[in-house]
């Protein structure tokens, strides 16, 4: 291990656990481990096997010397961190989403690239196996020419689920932080990153959650709920973020003659009746992705005029790391490939902070433009 990558990760839940866990099977040195609470981050590191932890920040990076910093906390506390790692000059991998602004995000990418340090950004489940089939599908022009993409999700999250970081603008919530960015990727992914219009609008449909205390892990935050909603000593928190958004793009794209319309339709708060999906349309075909993510089976409609499940290539069948669940599998691709990188392997682009400063300046833009026309009334 001696000349492996240094890695040290910020976060010690859901998202902490999996970056140390995707960097060590990358080939690289987890040294430390950084966290909010004393005696959780020593929790962790002692099962993660993790040699240092604190909960300084700045400390670590002095004492751990790292190559890389892993920033797996919530998007509001990514600001600080990553400028400091950027300023002790360590390459940066971050979850999304990448700040809380567009403006704060622009200028970690300006800081990132002075400094020359590489960056990666975490919308990765274009790396789920069914959506890079689909993007093989069609460059190789098995829907003729791309005309739209229709992306459409309905979690139906429980109302009552205790009040954190989700709910707050602030501190990196809302469903385009924490939806949209991965959409966004996955389409760009197929169709190639140069979006030229725009237009939409979000709601927040939630309005309150309950205040409950002891939440660590985002992945358990179910288990928090109260028994008593109507216990009057509850305490409660308000939502500043949306829940739910619809989004128009237009994608200029190298495989079409003219710009692929797209939309994405979120409900974080409804159910769902059929499967959530996303389609790729096309002059002579389309391809059909189940789940909001487009990671369930692939469907392809062409010449015949008929929709056939097509199985998965076995190179990519094969590329895919033996970890269980989505999010682990595209955390372990997206680190993997960024330590080729930095090591001066050949890879095929991954999402930087180029992407995630412009998906932060597009959730703000959606958050805060006026896309309505005022409708003609009936006499």
């Amino acid at each position: 291990m001696g000349d492996a990558l240094k890695v040290l990760v910020y976060g010690t839940g859901f998202a902490g656990e999996g970056h140390a866990a995707a960097f060590r099977a990358a080939g690289a040195q987890v040294v430390g481990l950084v966290g909010r609470t004393g005696s959780v981050v020593r929790d962790v590191a002692e099962r993660l096997g993790t040699p240092y932890c604190s909960t300084d920040w700045e400390a670590a990076l002095n004492a751990c010397q790292p190559d890389i910093v892993s920033i797996a906390t919530p998007g509001g506390a990514h600001y600080a961190p990553i400028k400091q790692a950027i300023a002790h000059g360590c390459h940066v991998f971050c979850d999304k989403p990448m700040t809380d602004s567009g403006a704060t995000a622009s200028e970690l990418y300006e800081l990132a690239c002075t400094a020359g340090v590489k960056t990666a950004y975490a919308a990765s489940f274009r790396y789920t196996p069914s959506v890079q089939h689909a993007a093989r599908l069609v460059r190789d022009g098995a829907i003729g020419a791309p005309t739209e993409v229709e992306c459409m999700s309905h979690f139906n999250l429980e109302r009552e689920i205790p009040f954190g970081w989700s709910h707050r603008k602030e501190d990196g919530g809302g469903r385009l932080n924490n939806n949209f960015t991965h959409t966004l990727s996955i389409v760009t992914s197929v169709l190639g990153d140069k979006i030229i219009q725009l237009a939409g609008e979000v709601r927040d449909d939630l309005g309150r959650a309950p205040i409950v205390t002891g939440v660590h892990n985002f992945t358990k935050r179910r288990d928090f709920i109260p028994d008593d909603l109507n216990d009057p000593t509850l305490d409660w928190g308000e939502s500043n973020v949306e829940w739910s958004y619809t989004l128009m793009a237009q994608i200029d794209t190298p495989l079409a003659d003219r710009p692929v319309s797209v939309l994405f339709k979120h409900g974080g708060l409804v159910p769902r009746f059929h499967e959530d999906h996303i389609v790729f349309y096309g002059t002579t075909g389309a391809i059909y992705l189940e789940g909001h993510y487009g990671s369930g089976q692939l469907h392809h409609f062409g010449p015949d005029k008929t929709w056939r499940a097509l199985p998965l290539p076995g190179d990519i069948a094969s590329s895919m790391p033996e970890v269980t669940g989505e999010t682990e599998q595209c955390w372990h691709i997206l680190a993997r490939d960024f330590v080729a990188d930095i090591q001066g392997t050949p890879v095929t682009p991954y999402p930087t902070f180029r992407e995630g400063r412009q998906y932060q300046q597009i959730i703000d833009l959606v958050r805060h433009s006026t896309p309505w026309s005022p409708a003609p009334q009936l006499d």
